[in-house]
């Protein structure tokens, strides 16, 4: 099977937010994208037409969205089929797709199947897609020797280290995530695939929506040192400084990306 002429990218759960800026802005770098979303059967018509905006006439040749929920093994199958299928060839992946509890609960309230679901998506999911991912990379490293400059990045949250009693389930996952980083950065290291990961703060996004004015006040009083939210563009911009090279001594790094929050001052 021919190998696709251009650099490929996955980012997981990219239908909006976070993974939506980051596709956009590696598009514009003329990588090709795989959009991925567990919810939706197709793409939206915006986000659609904001690709073809960037690719023009060549659209086709250089998108593939799949619904896949990572966190079942037999749809992570798929996406792996789908990209090979289409591209033959993975050169980043970004570990984005995530999800808060359903229901806020105090962790003397959490239920085993909020716990379940959680880290089946934010933790379980990634685990086994980087695994199988990582193998192909090797292999393709194998056979492309230094042509081929792979990459995969984990998104986190504050959560890794920030305790919030009202959705336990989420810090375990994102404090753990923060482990898997370590963990396969230093397993694939031998084979020059580095690891890194973003740390958000807090970010504009839907999944934030329903706690705006809660941050919104903590904030304007101070919680982070750069006063404003997150927006998505902040966590694509440093997925841009990696993939084009600029950390070429670095692997299993976190980089925050929290407007200081990460800070302790007196």
């Amino acid at each position: 099977m021919k190998l696709h002429d251009k650099k490929v990218l996955l980012v997981t759960g990219s239908t909006h937010g976070i993974g939506k800026a980051i596709i956009l802005e590696l598009a514009k770098l003329d990588f090709s994208v795989v959009i991925n979303g567990a919810a939706s059967k197709s793409l939206a018509e915006n986000y659609y037409a904001e690709l073809r905006e960037i690719y023009q006439d060549e659209i086709e040749n250089n998108f593939l969205y799949v619904q896949a929920d990572i966190s079942k093994k037999e749809d992570r199958e798929i996406l792996l089929n789908r990209i090979k299928k289409k591209f033959n060839r993975i050169d980043v992946l970004v570990n984005n797709a995530g999800v808060a509890p359903k229901i806020r609960r105090d962790i003397l309230e959490t239920s085993e199947e909020s716990y379940d679901r959680v880290m089946s998506i934010n933790l379980k999911g990634p685990y086994f897609l980087t695994q199988a991912i990582s193998k192909w990379m090797i292999q393709l490293r194998e056979e492309l020797k230094d042509t081929y400059q792979p990459y995969i990045i984990n998104i986190s949250s504050i959560n890794r280290y920030t305790a919030s009693v009202n959705r336990g389930e989420y810090c375990l996952s994102k404090s753990a995530m923060n482990m898997m980083t370590k963990l396969f950065g230093e397993r694939l290291a031998e084979y020059g695939i580095p690891v890194f990961e973003i740390s958000p703060g807090i970010i504009d996004t839907p999944m934030t929506e329903n706690v705006h004015n809660k941050y919104d006040a903590l904030i304007k009083e101070g919680l982070t040192p750069i006063r404003r939210w997150g927006q998505p563009i902040d966590i694509a911009k440093p997925v841009i400084a990696i993939v084009s090279g600029l950390l070429p001594f670095s692997t299993g790094s976190v980089i925050d990306i929290d407007g200081g929050f990460h800070l302790h001052s007196l």
